[in-house]
């Protein structure tokens, strides 16, 4: 009989049941033996972050792109607080995570002492559930962690770890991982209810979300959509589900030229929502009030059901229901696909980069060609997102990764990193703008230093243009936006990470096409004309 493996040991042993293959962050002193017993480990590793809201950025990109949960950790006080912007990126975009933290052994929580706070009270209103490990529960704590932040909705988990913990044995405990069951069905009464309904509808649309990418449902909204010649409304996060080019799709809400799509699901007498997760956009701001809402989902719907009309809330598994739905025959319903092919033909047009300048649009054509169609594009918050959102032409669900639940700036060079270490055969790049780029700048150090080829594009203005959007709008001076008076990065490189200057298309795609053949990472910075989001961000329908 071998040694009894330390709560260290017991715990890396989970993690790897689970199917983790990082942890990302920061080390502290009570961290040491779970190092020891990662490195003694195989199939997991440790990756040192520049930053603890970096890791549990990695985390969550990892926890959407694999079939286990993501996995980070931060110390006491200051590194489970910067820990916290990740963990609630993980809650809001829907991630499974599990984020550990040191914590004060029994006889010190309570006390004054030395980086000291609650990490119980931290990371409550952040995830799913907070609790603490303990030596005769560390299988069965961190499997039940597993199993919630990846059931229903999923999202993250925090596992406090008491100091002084990690070198006691771990107690024998008769426990093996099993993922969460398969969603139940809904309601057969409301699933029929539902079929009436969408029947009976003149002008039906589909809104699909978040949850449909999670259910693994885009064949099914595609034969739905094209056995009755319906159009499609996608959220930002679920982009993919649909191809742009499709004689259905109508566009993305809330992102560029929303007013356009508007157009399109304003007419709309009936919503059949898939998946449909507010955490993106609230239906008050773009459901038609006097439309019949029918949302198909594994959580009920979220919706002021006093001024807008829920018909059918059908909760449970949306593959089966979708199936049931299928089995309708196709019906006559009033939508013109040649006037929504107009409509998005224009929305396109409108989207395509002028002769003038370099601006944004031009950048990401150029993007758009060099990048493989089966290349990751991740994103970074501002005005370049809502342009993304609408333009990105995204072949299938996880080819173009962001943050739209939580929205924080900082997610684009962390997201790229994991999406590298989760697909290293991929080509891989981040757009980032020059305030996220800023914040997150430090990650370039753990790209090198693990020598991942990730292609980071900077979108150069020197200012936060959705808020001089905004400014602008309300007839305010620009003010307290701008990020450095004039200039570029430059200077050649930054942690050893090259980085190209780009003022022009050609220029751009050159570097572009030598980036991805590169061995490691590689920044470019393109210097674009900001006002080219003016006309097209920020537009009705989207607040």
């Amino acid at each position: 009989m071998g040694a009894t493996p330390t709560v260290a040991a017991a715990l890396v042993q989970s993690l790897q049941a689970m199917g983790v293959r990082y942890v990302f962050g920061v080390p502290s002193g009570g961290w040491v033996d779970y190092l020891e017993a990662l490195r003694n480990a195989d199939g997991i590793e440790f990756i040192l972050t520049a930053h603890e809201g970096a890791a549990a950025m990695m985390a969550d990109v990892c926890g959407r792109m694999g079939e286990a949960p993501g996995a980070c950790f931060g110390t006491l006080g200051p590194g489970a607080t910067n820990l916290a912007t990740g963990v609630g990126g993980a809650l809001l975009d829907r991630s499974p995570v599990i984020a550990f933290t040191d914590e004060m052994p029994a006889e010190m929580r309570g006390r004054t002492t030395q980086m000291g706070i609650d990490h119980q009270a931290l990371f409550r209103p952040l995830t799913k559930n907070t609790t603490r490990l303990t030596a005769d529960s560390v299988r069965a704590t961190l499997f039940d962690a597993a199993r919630l932040a990846l059931e229903v909705r999923p999202g993250p988990v925090h596992v406090g770890l008491p100091l002084g913990l990690s070198a006691q044995p771990a107690e024998p405990e008769d426990v093996d991982f099993n993922p969460p069951p398969p969603q139940a069905a809904a309601d057969p009464a409301l699933v029929q209810e539902a079929a009436q309904l969408f029947a009976a509808a003149r002008k039906p649309i589909l809104a699909v979300g978040l949850g449909a990418v999670h259910a693994k449902v885009a064949k099914k909204v595609q034969a739905l959509a094209h056995k009755h010649e319906i159009p499609v409304v996608l959220t930002p996060m679920a982009k993919g589900m649909l191809a742009e080019d499709d004689p259905c799709y109508a566009g993305v809400l809330f992102h560029a030229l929303s007013d356009k799509v508007g157009e399109t699901h304003s007419q709309a007498d009936l919503v059949l929502a898939i998946g449909y997760d507010p955490v993106e956009f609230n239906y008050e701001s773009w459901l038609p009030p006097d439309a019949r809402l029918v949302s198909l989902d594994v959580a009920p719907a979220d919706i002021d059901c006093e001024r807008y009309r829920l018909a059918v809330d059908a909760v449970g598994d949306i593959g089966e229901t979708l199936d049931a739905l299928l089995t309708l025959p196709a019906s006559s319903h009033e939508w013109d696909l040649g006037a929504l092919a107009d409509r998005r033909a224009e929305m396109f047009a409108r989207l395509r980069p002028s002769n003038q300048g370099f601006g944004p649009k031009a950048a990401l054509e150029v993007l758009r060609d060099v990048l493989p169609r089966d290349g990751i594009m991740t994103c970074d918050v501002g005005a370049h997102t809502h342009l993304i959102g609408q333009l990105w032409e995204t072949p299938e669900p996880g080819l173009q990764i962001m943050t739209n639940g939580w929205s924080t700036m900082g997610f684009g060079i962390p997201s790229a990193i994991a999406a590298k270490l989760m697909c290293p055969e991929k080509k891989v790049c981040s757009v980032v703008g020059d305030g996220g780029f800023l914040m997150t700048a430090g990650e370039l150090s753990t790209a090198i230093r693990y020598g991942l080829n990730v292609v980071v594009i900077l979108l150069t203005d020197n200012e936060l243009a959705l808020i001089r959007i905004k400014q602008e709008r309300k007839d305010n001076r620009a003010y307290g936006i701008e990020v450095r008076n004039e200039g570029v990065v430059g200077g050649g490189s930054i942690f050893g990470v090259p980085v190209h200057t780009a003022c022009g298309s050609a220029e751009f795609q050159d570097h572009l096409q030598a980036a991805f053949a590169a061995d490691g990472p590689v920044v470019i910075e393109a210097c674009i004309d900001a006002s080219e989001y003016d006309d097209v961000v920020l537009r009705p329908d989207r607040s």
